[in-house]
């Protein structure tokens, strides 16, 4: 019997096969489902905020790109993952309002990208795939079976990286 597990926002979880991870609601923020292909190792973080070194209050780790991943890749690792075989895929992101001026500040839902994958890059995970940026909201969710990560859209339909 496959389990399903919910991710909140600023959340975080990793599971054994069989499961499902899935997590509603990405705007400007981004999800980061990890995988490893050989223990189908799934685990997945709901990240708000690029980096916890700009906030005041940074108790909660799974809030921020920076934190978020070192702990998830920690957690998979404690459940049989191997490091050297995680993968990553990447969705949210969006810029989900327009401002007149977009100040870099504005743009939340790039800088987590792009935090997103610097932190990947140090821990040497390579990002296979992504459905980022845009200016809508997704709803994804992992499966541990083949690590594919499914991601619906309102108005965009439904997709598989």
């Amino acid at each position: 019997m496959c389990k399903f597990v919910k991710v909140g926002m600023a959340d975080m979880q990793s599971c054994t096969h069989p499961c499902v991870i899935t997590t509603l609601g990405l705007g400007s923020c981004v999800g980061i489902a990890l995988y490893d292909p050989v223990k189908k190792v799934a685990g997945l973080a709901h990240i708000m905020l690029p980096s916890s070194q700009q906030a005041r209050n940074q108790s909660n780790i799974a809030k921020f790109a920076d934190t978020a991943i070192v702990k998830l890749v920690e957690d998979m690792v404690a459940i049989g993952a191997d490091r050297s075989r995680i993968i990553a895929k990447l969705a949210g992101g969006a810029q989900m309002f327009s401002f007149k001026d977009a100040s870099e500040m504005l743009r939340i839902g790039a800088r987590n990208v792009a935090a997103a994958k610097e932190v990947l890059s140090l821990l040497n995970i390579p990002v296979v795939s992504e459905d980022t940026g845009g200016n809508y909201g997704r709803t994804i969710e992992i499966h541990s079976e083949d690590g594919k990560l499914v991601i619906k859209t309102i108005g965009h339909g439904i997709k598989e990286i």
